[in-house]
C-alpha cells in the first residue's frame, strides 16, 4: 500500500537536473524519497503515492538512464499504481518537448494523473562545449522546483491527489 510520500526520480549528466531534483526535494521536506533513476526499484514506486520525474532532454528524447528506469520498472508496477499523481521537470537546451512527450506516454500507460503543469527549464546550451559543460541552474528555476516539490508533497499528504 502506498504511503503519502513523493518519489523524486532523477537523472543528470551535467548537473542541471540533479540541482532541480534536489531543490524539489528540499521543498518537499520529509515528504519525499529522492533517488537517482538508476537506483529506483519497483518497491520505491509502489510505496510512494506520487512521482516527480526530473531529467534532461538529450537529442530530443529523455535521457537514456531515465528511459532505462522506465523500461526496468514498467511491467513490475503496471496495474498497481493507477490514478497516482505525477509531475515533470525537464532540463533542456531549448525545447524539451520530446522528453516531455515520452514521459507523458509512459505515465498514460501506467494510468497516472498529471497534477501540475509541465516545467521545462531552458539551459540555452547549443554548442557541443555548452551542452557537455556542467550547468548552473538560475535561482528562479530552483525556486520553482522547490515550490513544485512542496506543493506535490502537501497535496499528497492532505489527500488532494
Amino acid at each position: 500500500m502506498a504511503t503519502r510520500k513523493l518519489l523524486i526520480a532523477w537523472h543528470s549528466r551535467t548537473g542541471a537536473s540533479e540541482a532541480l531534483a534536489r531543490a524539489a526535494a528540499h521543498g518537499a521536506g520529509d515528504g519525499c524519497l529522492l533517488k537517482a533513476a538508476e537506483d529506483v526499484e519497483a518497491e520505491d514506486v509502489l510505496s510512494c503515492a506520487g512521482y516527480l520525474f526530473v531529467c534532461p532532454e538529450n537529442l530530443a528524447t529523455m535521457s537514456g538512464m531515465m528511459k532505462e528506469m522506465f523500461d526496468r520498472l514498467y511491467y513490475p508496477v503496471l496495474g498497481r499504481i493507477e490514478g497516482r499523481a505525477y509531475a515533470t521537470i525537464i532540463a533542456a537546451g531549448s525545447d524539451g518537448e520530446g522528453a516531455q512527450r515520452q514521459i507523458d506516454r509512459i505515465a498514460k500507460g501506467w494510468r497516472l494523473k498529471r497534477v501540475a503543469e509541465q516545467v521545462i527549464v531552458p539551459m540555452h546550451a547549443q554548442t557541443p562545449e555548452e551542452i557537455l559543460a556542467r550547468k548552473t541552474v538560475p535561482e528562479g528555476w530552483l525556486s520553482e522546483a522547490r515550490e513544485i516539490g512542496a506543493a506535490l508533497a502537501e497535496g499528497l499528504e492532505s489527500g488532494i491527489f
